[in-house]
């Protein structure tokens, strides 16, 4: 995918894969450092060897919204840029699903399906796209999720509409 493109190239890619992020290790101590931010410090997170005796995972694993938190990243390593963009708008999730937890010291990594691109209103894109997050070597993403963001642009780099057959 390039890594750059115009408002008036993004309606070609609607049922496309558009991006493929970097691996991301999740180790402790960006577990530790989530669960100090979100102030949720379950031990199946935060306590190794409690984890390891008390949990069918064999170890501490990931919280759920840290891997969805890290889309931002993988957002922004995968996607191509418009050109026109602005600004980057986080619009929210239709829906999000846990499918498999992420062990300490995997690795994953983004996938994202542009589902649909609207223009809304004279300066915005409306897009969503069909996320997931592969675990490195597993069978089960981490999670999958339909993801809604806004790209902000000047309305006069606004496409055309086409013209009426």
């Amino acid at each position: 995918m390039p890594r750059e493109i115009s408002l008036d190239e993004v309606h070609s890619l609607v049922g496309q894969e558009v991006g493929l992020s970097k691996w991301i290790t999740v180790d402790q101590a960006m577990i530790d450092a989530f669960a100090a931010a979100t102030d949720d410090h379950q031990f199946i997170h935060v306590d190794p060897e409690r984890a390891a005796a008390e949990t069918p995972f064999g170890g501490t694993i990931a919280h759920g919204f840290l891997s969805l938190s890290l889309l931002s990243a993988m957002n922004f390593d995968a996607l191509p840029v418009i050109r026109e963009q602005t600004m980057g708008i986080n619009y929210g999730f239709d829906r999000v699903r846990f499918m498999s937890p992420v062990k300490t010291g995997k690795r994953i990594r983004g996938h994202f399906v542009l589902a649909d691109a609207r223009f809304r209103g004279a300066g915005m894109l409306m897009t969503t796209y069909e996320v997931s997050v592969e675990i490195e070597n597993e069978r089960k993403p981490a999670l999958t999720a339909t993801w809604i963001t806004i790209v902000q642009f000047d309305p006069k780099d606004r496409p055309a509409p086409p013209a009426a057959t």
